[in-house]
């Protein structure tokens, strides 16, 4: 056996969403780690997942529907005799008037943020408490679940639901299954120009204490961190990957008038309260 903890030779895993984005970019680190991986979406995408030669193998399927779960978990299984982690990392939406959004909407927008990772969980849980070994679920929320955001609202009840869910699963499969949950924030993926404007998210770098938005290898490497030995002791846990959230609004403000009014100086003696 490798003394490297985050050496995945001989283990499955499962990344939903695993063909673009953060999902991707998980699976290509799972894979670098020597993890055999399967990802899933509605559609194969042109190119896999890869990493050192290895490609990840995919697997069609609309988690949002129970069956389909339950097939993902046993293609896992027919695949590589195994399944000892699942990234559910499938999600997002586009920002909607809460007031005028559509009862639709709202339903798809809970079943692909809450209840499919509920879903694909139930299922992995089913083949990992059986294996030696046991096995680990990592759930990808959003900072929205603890800070929302105007036109977020169907996702931001999806998201707390998710953080809630870990929370109650942990209890539930442990010691067998660890089940945790990332708090991202910002990241920066190919999608970001269409969301934080033409520069990719420069602009909002400085509302981050870290000085800059994340990038998908951040969220991988929490991932890598979940599912490995290191964390045989971490269940239920919230691993917030977001620079430290954001700078409060109040402090933008009084930052923004300094740079105006460089030369205003506050009364000695006066305190900000």
């Amino acid at each position: 056996m490798s003394s490297n903890p985050v050496d995945f030779t001989g283990r499955a895993v499962i990344v939903t969403g695993g063909t673009k984005g953060i999902g991707r970019t998980v699976a290509e680190a799972f894979l670098a780690a020597g993890a055999d991986v399967l990802v899933c979406g509605r559609n194969e995408p042109a190119e896999l997942p890869a990493a050192n030669g290895r490609t990840a193998v995919f697997a069609a399927a609309d988690v949002r529907d129970p069956a389909a779960a339950v097939r993902l978990a046993d293609e896992a299984v027919r695949r590589f005799g195994r399944l000892d982690a699942l990234v559910n990392n499938a999600g997002g939406s586009p920002d909607a008037d809460a007031a005028t959004v559509s009862p639709r909407f709202v339903e798809k927008i809970v079943q692909l943020n809450l209840l499919a990772p509920f879903y694909v969980a139930q299922a992995a849980n089913r083949v990992m408490r059986e294996q030696p070994g046991g096995g680990a679920v990592v759930n990808i929320g959003s900072v929205s679940a603890h800070d929302p955001q105007p036109g977020t609202a169907a996702y931001t009840a999806a998201k707390a639901g998710l953080l809630a869910l870990t929370r109650a699963l942990a209890l539930e499969w442990a010691p067998a299954v660890r089940v945790n949950h990332i708090t991202t924030g910002l990241v920066r993926t190919e999608a970001a120009a269409g969301v934080y404007g033409p520069d990719g998210g420069a602009a909002v770098a400085g509302i981050i204490p870290m000085g800059r938005m994340a990038v998908p290898e951040d969220v991988a490497a929490a991932c890598l961190y979940l599912c490995s030995p290191l964390a045989s002791y971490v269940n239920g846990a919230d691993l917030a990957v977001h620079g430290g959230g954001e700078h409060p609004g109040r402090y933008l403000a009084a930052r923004s008038q300094e740079v105006r009014c460089p030369d205003v100086r506050s009364p000695e003696g006066s305190e900000d309260r």
